[in-house]
């Protein structure tokens, strides 16, 4: 396996050899851009950290394939998303920008929502292109394109004409996917900027585990086909792409195991728990598949793979269920999908590459999926504009074990209803009364109108955040809150000249910044 240590080694220069051996760094730097490796990058959508065996030794759904990246590669015990839901989460992986500047406050967007990536904005994808990158995005989009419309009405779209403003118009070469989640209307497969066949019926739905909405649905399309079928779509561009001299980017965010929670016949019953569990097994094959095909094109060892999630599970995977079986999908977290506790948005993490990450290794260093253009940028000796990955720091460091400082100075999460929390080692401060979303205390209800207007949380000591310090330490909490407010003004997280915030600063969450 290539690495740095090993590549000075083969230059007769010690780690340690002062000038000498950051001139070797630099030649380091240089192979590395030379070399330029593949990236794939996998999203899985609600999936819990306890869904993942390597991270969760009681987990009952055994990720057998996810288990042996990890054992190749490197786990990440403190990974978050930006936010406890789909659509944020995805706006801050590809633009190293936190959500919250975007214009969507709150919520997340639908199969009919406009785009969210503001036009001229660098993304991953974007970055990837100026260093020769071949680009592609198969599956979930969820950021929102623009339709062409018959009338004002939000669905009467008009599918003979081509989209606009979405995947290939921030730096995807090839798209096929759909525009939302599974459980989302239009249910119409999308390649590039047109439908692969115009919807001609209608669903009436479905509910439980397997819910999906109404809508119109065209002839090619089948709610259980959809991940086979993006997963054999993804293998055939990694296929083609192993054929060309061009080093390349897929970014492959799954549908599953969101609702409808439908695993293919071979692993139902497979998991020993429930349906949701089968499902997490059919993700954990796609991830097989994925390596397989690495392996067969004989370029395991020049690709950076990654896998992760965008939120935490769903109630939809029925906890109490999974809880019968001894099987908790957040870990020992508090909350789920939508929260602004742990269980939200802290997710599994897991990273594979042959040439420059050590096998069995690991880190408890709190990072971010907002970090994937800064870690890209570092890699490739790519400097980012100033309007660009805002929020993004490099993780370059920590696969290669060197550093041992925080790589981060703080990390900002949202929850379903926009609620911010900052985290800084082990302090948590939660400018919200409850869970910001789902789980209770919900927010408006009474319980919720009780409690003191904000959280604070000693992780080392309370890691299920159970005991509210607020009172106790204010001098941390208003330390906390000066450094999201800067955070909020300057426009970054991140040093460098201060940017704008899209859309109004002074949205509802921000009640602290108004007095």
């Amino acid at each position: 396996m290539w690495s740095r240590r090993r590549f000075l080694k083969t230059l007769g220069i010690g780690a340690a050899a002062g000038g000498a051996a950051m001139a070797a760094g630099g030649l380091w730097r240089h192979w590395l851009v030379k070399k330029k490796p593949n990236i794939v990058y996998v999203l899985a959508d609600d999936m819990g950290y306890g869904d993942v065996s390597c991270l969760n030794a009681d987990s009952k759904i055994h990720t057998a394939n996810i288990d042996r990246m990890a054992a190749a590669g490197m786990i990440f015990r403190d990974a978050h998303a930006s936010s406890a839901v789909c659509t944020p989460s995805r706006y801050s992986i590809l633009t190293g920008r936190y959500n919250w500047r975007s214009a969507q406050k709150s919520g997340v967007n639908f199969g009919f929502s406009g785009p969210l990536i503001e036009r001229g904005r660098m993304t991953v994808a974007s970055l990837l292109k100026t260093a020769g990158y071949r680009t592609a995005c198969v599956g979930k989009w969820h950021l929102g394109w623009t339709w062409a419309k018959r009338s004002a009405k939000e669905d009467d779209v008009d599918y003979s004409r081509p989209i606009a403003d979405g995947p290939t118009s921030v730096g995807f070469d090839y798209f096929f996917g759909i525009s939302a989640s599974l459980d989302m209307a239009p249910y119409v497969y999308v390649e590039n900027d047109r439908v692969t066949a115009e919807p001609t019926g209608w669903t009436a739905g479905s509910s439980g585990k397997q819910m999906w909405r109404e809508g119109a649905i065209a002839p090619d399309f089948k709610h259980e086909d959809v991940l086979p079928t993006l997963t054999e779509k993804a293998l055939a561009w990694i296929d083609q792409s192993a054929k060309t001299s061009e080093p390349f980017f897929l970014y492959f965010p799954l549908p599953a195991p969101h609702t409808p929670i439908l695993p293919t016949p071979e692993f139902r019953g497979k998991s020993g728990t429930n349906e949701y569990g089968d499902f997490c097994l059919q993700v954990d094959d796609v991830m097989g598949q994925l390596l397989a095909a690495l392996d067969r094109a004989g370029i395991a060892e020049d690709t950076i793979i990654i896998f992760t999630a965008d939120n935490g599970c769903s109630p939809m995977a029925d906890f109490a269920e999974l809880a019968a079986v001894g099987h908790k999908p957040s870990y020992v977290f508090r909350g789920h999908k939508a929260d602004i506790y742990e269980g939200g948005h802290r997710i599994p993490l897991v990273i594979r590459w042959g040439g420059g990450i050590a096998p069995g290794s690991a880190t408890d260093q709190t990072v971010c999926l907002t970090d994937l253009l800064a870690t890209c940028s570092d890699l490739l000796d790519l400097p980012l504009p100033a309007a660009a990955g805002e929020d993004s720091v490099s993780n370059l460091p920590l696969w290669q074990g060197r550093v041992e400082q925080p790589v981060r100075e703080a990390t900002v999460h949202t929850s379903i209803d926009g609620s911010l929390s900052i985290r800084r080692g082990r302090w948590k401060l939660e400018m919200c009364p409850g869970s910001g979303g789902w789980s209770h205390p919900q927010p408006g209800s009474k319980d919720a109108s009780n409690l003191p207007s904000r959280q604070l949380y000693d992780l080392t000591a309370d890691i299920g955040e159970r005991r509210n310090l607020i009172d106790e330490q204010p001098a941390v909490a208003a330390e906390l809150q000066a450094l999201l407010t800067s955070y909020v003004q300057r426009g970054r997280s991140t040093p460098g000249a201060a940017q704008g915030n899209t859309g109004p600063v002074w949205w509802n969450q921000l009640w602290w910044m108004k007095k």
